[in-house]
């Protein structure tokens, strides 16, 4: 018999060989590393080979993944970058695809519910894997990336609220009060975080930055737990909390010298895309209902249907916060890139199978289409990327005419 503490050696060896396979399969094409880590965790867990059962251990741990990758995600939102003509239409670009997805959806499920389920994992991006392959390839405040953060940001946060709203069991008028309750406590957090330079706090960093101390990454866990905690306190989601509180400490340590903010940085890169966030992308591949899905045939030809959706809807919605000018190559890769989406997915599809609102072959086949997603979409993206003129304004950094100068007395 398989004991359970096969997981913990396996899930950390899936987690060491996905880069490595990675680095070696770049030498030909780059493929996002999360395909590998869902790759390896697919082989090992219960639907193929079965070596590493899933056990609490590994669930809590991917748990505490997910919500760092909604937390690094947040830390990365710079809200005057984005601010102005990149976030308006990315809101009204969403807000399209949602209405168009739950429209299908509403037709195509079984049920209206499930519509709903649908409507909202379909419409979902996935700015906390996208985030690494902007900063890798150098695109991460160019104009066309300035464009993708945008468009992801509200494909998250647009989501994590469509959730707590409609799909937390409660009616959706008590469900909103609660939500503007977490807003309030979040925006006065926010106020307080972004009012002053916190000198004491940014001392004490310095003091303890390369001793056992290290105060920093101890103030973010804080942060992640109480903000996460308070989501769950009030029957919200909790990446509403982790992504949050990424935002929350952007602006607390945004005034720490260059060469703290990049050592906190850093380690707090290591402890997220080093452990946590693989282990969340290994289980995601451990606990992939690949049964359901292959003994459903209606759910394996519904799996290439919700790939066109992603693509064309949700795709399409983000050609509205392309920049101006931006050459069609530029175009088709920030709908490539929008269309990428898998963790709000899992999260939309893990309560519906919880409440019996969605079967497990459905969930199965909308988690297939994330995973696909997150294969193709972000490589065929930055090929594509690569390609546009050299000379396209929309590549070369942010323009005037983009950025929200209503603040600015120069403006």
């Amino acid at each position: 018999m398989i004991d359970s503490w096969t997981a913990i050696v396996l899930v950390p060896l899936a987690v060491v060989l996905a880069p490595l396979l990675a680095t070696l399969v770049g030498r030909v094409v780059r493929v996002p590393l999360v395909v590998f880590e869902i790759g390896l965790g697919i082989l090992i867990g219960p639907a193929v080979l079965g070596w590493a059962p899933v056990d609490g251990f590994t669930a809590d741990l991917a748990d505490l993944g997910v919500a760092m990758l909604f937390f690094l995600a947040g830390t990365e939102i710079d809200f005057r970058q984005i601010n102005g003509r990149p976030l308006r239409r990315s809101i009204a670009g969403w807000l399209l695809a949602v209405v168009l997805t739950v429209a299908i959806g509403v037709v195509a499920a079984p049920d209206p519910v499930a519509g709903v389920y649908l409507g909202v994992a379909l419409t979902s991006t996935a700015l906390g894997a996208l985030i690494p392959l902007l900063r890798d390839a150098g695109e991460l405040r160019t104009r066309f990336g300035t464009a993708v953060v945008a468009v992801g940001a509200v494909g998250e946060f647009g989501p994590l609220i469509a959730i707590s709203v409609f799909l937390s069991g409660r009616n959706p008028g008590k469900a909103a009060i609660v939500l503007l309750a977490f807003v309030a406590v979040t925006a006065l957090a926010i106020a307080m975080a972004a009012k002053g330079t916190h000198l004491r706090v940014h001392r004490l960093i310095t003091a303890t930055l390369h001793t056992s101390g290290q105060f920093a990454v101890r103030l973010v866990i804080l942060v992640l737990a109480v903000l996460a905690g308070l989501s769950l306190a009030l029957g919200l989601d909790m990446l509403l909390g982790a992504f949050a509180a990424g935002v929350l400490m952007r602006l607390v340590l945004r005034n720490a010298t260059p060469a703290d903010a990049e050592s906190v940085e850093s380690k707090l890169e290591g402890l997220g895309f080093g452990l946590l966030v693989p282990i969340f992308f290994v289980h995601t591949g451990m606990t992939f209902d690949l049964t359901a899905l292959l003994g459903d045939g209606r759910a394996l030809v519904l799996l290439p249907v919700f790939v066109l959706v992603m693509l064309v809807i949700r795709g399409g919605s983000g050609l509205l916060s392309a920049p101006k000018g931006a050459a069609r190559t530029d175009r088709a890769a920030l709908a490539l890139l929008t269309a990428t989406g898998l963790p709000i997915i899992i999260a939309v599809t893990g309560i519906g199978v919880e409440r019996g609102e969605l079967t497990g072959s459905l969930a199965a086949s909308l988690v297939g289409a994330g995973i696909i997603s997150v294969l193709l979409f972000p490589l065929l993206g930055l090929l594509a990327h690569a390609r546009a003129p050299v000379t396209d304004e929309a590549a070369t950094g942010p323009a005037p005419a983009d950025i929200d100068r209503s603040n600015d007395p120069e403006g």
